[in-house]
């Protein structure tokens, strides 16, 4: 007993040192990419490494944004996430006719939604962008965003999180003389929260690091985003470290910082979603 005892006292400080030392050790990587992005370039590859810049300096994010064109693969990204959020409310409007309202076919129409989750997005390249350049969009901007407005696993999930608010809630805001959609962006919005914070942060993620489908539509530089950007430099300065961390940076600093602030909707968003 007494074994078991102390055993019981030091398991949860052996986790707690355990998780904090495998947290340094994957945190170490990424340290040294923001600690390379302020070296200078001759800097990057001493031995032994060095996390602290000796003489740090901000040269490389300047050379990216005022001699790489960074600033505009920064707003196209940031028009591509803006509109992502216009069709995370579109994504919205549909989960909530899925779950609360009754019309013809209305189960068979959502059993295609969610069969082409299991359609790989690669596998619809193509006629996608077919469909694009008939239409006259490709090396657009219209036809890098058309194509993410409608998202089946985010219509999955809305609908899901909608199915658990009752009914009876909708009816009496009917009977009183809402319109629907007056009900769906005073009444149900409110109450979604959650997964719409969850569903937020995915598309912010996915937005942000858009890439494959930027690449394949467009051929004009003016229209690539920051992931493009970067696999561009990688190439045309594949010896100069300090600048490509400078651009990994970037990428990925505002991603950690909102993951950061906001994972426990993430966590939240699932659960109420009903998935494990």
């Amino acid at each position: 007993m007494e074994s078991r005892s102390f055993l019981q006292k030091i398991e949860k400080p052996f986790v707690t040192l355990l998780l904090i030392v495998g947290g340094i050790v994957v945190s170490i990587p990424f340290l040294w990419m923001l600690s390379s992005s302020f070296k200078q370039e001759s800097d990057v590859l001493n031995i032994p490494p060095q996390l602290i810049p000796s003489n740090p300096t901000l040269d490389n994010y300047i050379n990216l944004f005022q001699s790489l064109n960074f600033g505009l693969y920064l707003k196209n990204t940031l028009i591509i996430v803006l509109f992502s959020f216009l069709g995370l409310l579109l994504n919205a409007m549909a989960g909530y006719g899925f779950a609360k309202f009754n019309f013809k076919g209305k189960e068979k129409i959502f059993y295609i939604v969610l069969a082409t989750m299991m359609i790989p997005a690669q596998v619809t390249m193509i006629p996608v962008y077919l469909l694009l350049n008939e239409m006259g969009l490709t090396n657009t901007m219209t036809g890098i965003i058309l194509p993410g407005l409608a998202v089946a696993f985010s219509i999955f999930l809305f609908r899901q999180f909608m199915t658990t608010i009752p009914t009876d809630l909708i009816e009496a805001a009917r009977l009183d003389g809402a319109g629907e959609f007056y009900i769906f962006f005073k009444l149900i919005i409110p109450i979604a929260k959650p997964i719409f914070a969850v569903q937020g942060i995915l598309t912010f993620i996915g937005a942000w690091n858009s890439f494959l489908w930027p690449l394949i539509i467009a051929n004009d530089e003016r229209l690539y985003t920051l992931s493009v950007g970067l696999s561009l430099l990688k190439g045309q300065y594949a010896n100069n470290y300090a600048l490509q961390m400078a651009g990994a940076a970037i990428m990925v600093v505002p991603i950690v910082i909102i993951f950061s602030f906001f994972q426990k909707y993430i966590v939240e968003g699932f659960t109420m979603s009903g998935l494990k």
